[in-house]
């Protein structure tokens, strides 16, 4: 869902807001890895956060949906605020990625309690 949102609505946006930066939203090899980089690591981060939060505070669907939400306002609204603060994106452009991310998270933190509550996922 990362690349599905960066190609279908935030690469077109940024460099509409950006015209004055060269090559700004570039897609090759280098920058390929870093994102598969920054992806793998997003999984660990939202699917041992969110078992740790299930873990602790029960396996509902309330607590999957702060979970997720937890997550997203840590990693998501941290970054995007910061690259606006800086001038990097518009309010349009957050008010797409933001939301986008939020569901991505939220899902995320299902999925694993999904597993944690399925007969294959249970623990001793």
């Amino acid at each position: 869902s990362e690349v599905f949102r960066y190609f279908v609505f935030l690469k077109g946006m940024i460099r509409n807001a950006l015209p004055m930066v060269p090559d700004v939203a570039p897609m090759n090899i280098p920058v390929f890895l870093i994102w598969g980089f920054w992806d793998t690591l997003l999984v660990l981060a939202a699917t041992g956060f969110a078992w740790l939060v299930l873990e602790r505070f029960g396996p509902t669907i309330r607590v999957a949906i702060l979970a997720g939400s937890a997550i997203w306002a840590t990693v998501f609204v941290l970054i995007w605020v910061g690259i606006w603060n800086m001038n990097l994106a518009t309010p349009a452009i957050l008010a797409v990625a933001l939301p986008l991310a939020w569901i991505e998270m939220v899902v995320a933190a299902l999925i694993v309690r999904r597993a944690m509550t399925s007969d294959r996922g249970q623990m001793p």
